[in-house]
């Protein structure tokens, strides 16, 4: 569907020439532009986004609302790169506490972004927000883009036409949802955007999933991170519904933070909106290197977060856990000692993850937060060399043998062979001659023996047996 103009007197342009692209933007492919869509609620805006990506990456409803935070993704078009922002409905009127929070999400968003696509439903004309969150944008130099959602038919005049009156010269007429016109929008875009570098130097940036139960300080954390609102926090349970991803920046190291939805007992989630957040929050632990499980520290340990400790680890991620809330019991001489011990007891499948004693609320607590994320991320890339842990199997088998079928004496012990096959997580193969004579508690005696030897804090280990 080709874009609109306003009339036949105005002359044929692009919305942003090619030519003044060098005085607008000073991006770069190793830092994209942000691209950002606005608009007031229930307009399309995470349709769009979804279709920008190609993929269903942001949470889409007909509830409006449902976009609460800046969701954050890095896509490209024609080999070019950018970051897409989807954003909360944007009422400039807002007065509830919830509405005020996404207001002020959507003006961050506005201020950080390079370009803007500003997102209007051609259904339902030009309204009364519309206008105010045209004002808003009113005074921006920065490259905008009119969008009329919903336009799913060949005759387009008569429904945008009402949207001439806002003096902008190019119209974009798109349906979202089913694709129509979505690559004349990109294609106005992309004079935009940075010839990618020839040669990108690769990178390693630590994903750090943050999880936890509903209402556990998830969200405070990533913004004492990023010493910035850049996640909405509230003190209603369920504020964060999508996945949030933000880079942080610490010491000359890049991170990035993943904010999840609060993951609560599957038997109280309810069916849409919270079951999509639940199932992005396990995706996230999936994609991430590393685990931050938040745990409530005025709540006490419960058996929710010994369940979604047990998705970190069934995912293979690595692992360590923060007791938050921690200032509600600072004068409390004995709770550091009773939160240890229910601690050891709830999680005695996670004895080698460190725990942190913090309060997101006052980020000068959190000076130990990234030193753990370096020795943990660490551990969890560690390779030993094979010869190194083969002399150390063998030390172990002179004073602890492998098991023996039947109490018959075996020749397997000086033929065993051990060698790490993978990293993230560290997984090793143990070659024996009869793999069925080894039981879990050797196995485990195994795991403890490689930990004390070379460490691996906070990281899962796996070990395969294998017939030699």
């Amino acid at each position: 569907m080709p874009r609109t103009k306003k009339s036949k007197n105005i002359p044929v342009e692009e919305a942003v020439p090619e030519e003044t692209v060098p005085a607008l933007l000073h991006t770069t492919a190793a830092h994209p532009p942000i691209v950002a869509i606005i608009g007031r609620p229930n307009v399309g805006k995470s349709t769009l986004f979804n279709r920008m990506l190609g993929k269903r990456t942001a949470i889409v409803d007909d509830v409006p609302g449902v976009t609460r935070d800046r969701n954050y993704a890095d896509a490209t078009y024609r080999n070019r790169p950018y970051r897409l922002v989807d954003t909360g409905g944007l009422d400039p009127t807002a007065s509830e506490s919830m509405l005020i929070l996404i207001k002020r999400q959507s003006e961050l968003a506005i201020a950080e972004a390079d370009i803007l696509i500003l997102l209007m439903d051609g259904r339902t004309g030009l309204t009364t927000p519309d206008h105010a969150v045209v004002r808003l944008l009113r005074g921006t130099t920065k490259p905008l883009f009119v969008v009329i959602n919903k336009i799913d038919t060949p005759k387009v005049e008569p429904l945008v036409a009402d949207f001439y009156q806002l003096g902008t010269e190019t119209l974009y007429p798109i349906s979202a949802e089913h694709g129509i016109g979505v690559s004349d929008l990109l294609d106005a875009i992309y004079p935009l955007l940075p010839v990618p570098d020839e040669s990108p130097e690769k990178s390693t940036i630590p994903r750090i999933a943050v999880v936890g139960r509903p209402n556990v300080g998830k969200s405070t954390l990533v913004n004492a991170v990023l010493g910035e609102d850049r996640v909405v926090v509230s003190d209603v349970p369920g504020t964060t519904r999508d996945s949030i991803d933000s880079l942080a920046l610490h010491k000359g190291r890049t991170y990035l933070f993943t904010d999840t939805a609060g993951i609560r007992r599957r038997g109280k989630i309810d069916r849409g909106i919270e079951g999509y957040s639940v199932v992005r929050s396990h995706l996230a632990i999936g994609r991430s290197d590393l685990g931050i499980l938040l745990l409530d520290a005025a709540e006490g340990v419960t058996e929710q977060d010994t369940k979604i400790a047990g998705v970190i680890i069934k995912q293979g991620r690595a692992c360590f856990l923060i007791v938050n809330k921690w200032d509600l019991r600072e004068g409390d001489h004995e709770a550091r000692q009773e939160v240890e011990l229910e601690l050891k007891r709830r999680f005695p499948f996670l004895a080698w993850a460190p725990v942190l004693f913090a309060s997101a609320s006052h980020p000068d607590s959190l000076g130990q937060l990234f030193p753990t994320i370096d020795r943990v991320y660490a551990a969890f890339s560690k390779r030993i060399p094979t010869g190194a842990l083969n002399k150390f199997l063998q030390e172990i088998l002179t004073t602890h043998p492998l098991p023996v079928r039947k109490g018959k004496p075996t020749k397997i012990t000086k033929s065993a062979f051990m060698t790490q096959v993978a990293t993230q997580p560290p997984v090793f193969a143990l070659f024996v001659g009869h793999p069925d004579n080894i039981t879990p508690s050797y196995l485990r005696f195994l795991e403890n023996q490689i930990r004390e030897e070379y460490g691996f804090e906070g990281t899962p280990i796996r070990l395969l047996v294998r017939k030699k």
